[in-house]
């Protein structure tokens, strides 16, 4: 299933019944008096979060959404029955906007919690027949009510993924390998830029705990000029809004001796250009792929971090070297956003640096950073 996080569709609510012209016509009672009965009111469109959902690919397909309408009312007051709501699931995370010539007018809803419901289209009502009109001067009334008509909009769907931890990272940087390092999820892994074209989820589980998870999203590589449109563009900087805080990964191919941070920095101006409030949000600092250079190399790239106040995590995704102290960093961030502890109340630095960065850890010393895995979706 391809990933769609935008679509445009337009919902129809039904029209309603039309009211009834009728009169009791039975033996033995003359001038029985109208008895037409109410048409019934058009079903409304509805939509609502599903957890089910990871993608907004249906509604390319399909674009025009209809309610049933009412049925009209009948003689011997009856009425008619209600159209059926037709029911719209969207997946967790879906902004709804109002478009009109193109354009979106507003944010209608944001269905941002599993069960979430917005109306968007009200039914019309059902007219009333002509029971409803009589009276001691009007006794034979020959007139009803029409049904209102039923409403349309067009609507634009925005998809921004709900995820514990969000993949930020240059083109290359092993994003790929580390989500399907740490979870079952199997996105293309090759070794070129952009070979993720659209985000990715995965779900890491601790092994003592089977209840507590952590969804990762790998978005697609970014560049700088990102937020104007260069590379794969901001169309995926959106999907960082969600998360609760950031693993901003860098290849160490990507850095120099003499300004080893640049990575980070170029990435936090795209952030701040797009949006400042992501600026605010918690990250994680992870310099990859250490396999490709000596312990000498990243030991001096330790240091150099130590000395400026970073706390920066060296780890092979690959191999699978130094992600047992990160994993289980990130348990304590993503247990401490969970909280509501502010990103600034949790800085992370001030940790020791090892000697040998990425080093393993030593058997029994697994405890809270220990992890299973499991798929929620590949391709």
């Amino acid at each position: 299933m391809r990933f769609v996080d935008e679509a445009v569709i337009t919902v129809r609510s039904g029209k309603g019944g039309s009211g009834c012209v009728s009169f009791r016509r039975e033996k033995f009672i003359p001038r029985g008096g109208p008895d037409g009965g109410n048409g019934g009111d058009g079903g409304s469109v509805v939509l609502r979060a599903s957890s089910r959902l990871l993608s907004l690919y249906d509604f390319r397909l399909k674009r025009l959404y209809e309610a049933e309408k009412g049925r009209p009312g009948q003689g011997s007051q009856c009425n008619g029955r209600k159209g059926q709501d037709l029911i719209l699931e969207l997946p967790v995370g879906t902004q709804v906007f109002v478009l009109r010539g193109g354009r979106q007018e507003g944010l209608l809803g944001d269905l941002a919690e599993p069960g979430a419901e917005l109306l968007v289209a009200a039914g019309g009502r059902g007219g009333k027949g002509n029971e409803h009109f009589k009276s001691a001067t009007m006794r034979a009334p020959r007139f009803a009510q029409p049904g209102e008509a039923g409403q349309e909009l067009t609507l634009g769907l925005e998809l921004k993924i709900l995820a514990d931890c969000a993949l930020l990272g240059l083109p290359n940087a092993g994003k790929s390998t580390f989500i399907s390092g740490v979870s079952a999820a199997r996105p293309k892994i090759a070794p070129y830029a952009f070979t993720t074209l659209e985000p990715n989820l995965g779900v890491m589980v601790d092994e003592g705990n089977y209840d507590r998870r952590m969804v990762i999203a790998d978005i697609p590589g970014l560049v700088e000029g990102a937020h104007r449109g260069i590379g794969l563009g901001h169309r995926f900087l959106r999907h960082l809004e969600r998360a609760r805080f950031l693993l901003h990964l860098l290849s160490v191919e990507d850095v120099s001796l003499d300004d080893p941070f640049a990575g980070f920095e170029l990435l936090n101006r795209e952030l701040e250009l797009f949006s400042p409030e992501l600026m605010l949000r918690r990250q994680i600092e992870v310099i990859n792929k250490i396999d490709l250079v000596p312990d000498d190399a990243l030991r001096a790239i330790a240091e150099r971090a130590e000395h400026e106040g970073r706390k920066i995590f060296f780890v092979s995704a690959l191999t699978g070297r130094g992600l047992e102290e990160l994993v289980e960093h990130m348990w304590a961030v993503c247990g401490a956003t969970q909280a509501g502890i502010p990103a600034c109340a949790f800085p992370g630095f001030g940790l020791p640096v090892p000697d040998a960065p990425g080093e393993a850890a030593d058997e029994g010393e697994q405890g809270a950073g220990a992890f299973d895995i499991e798929r929620v979706y590949c391709e």
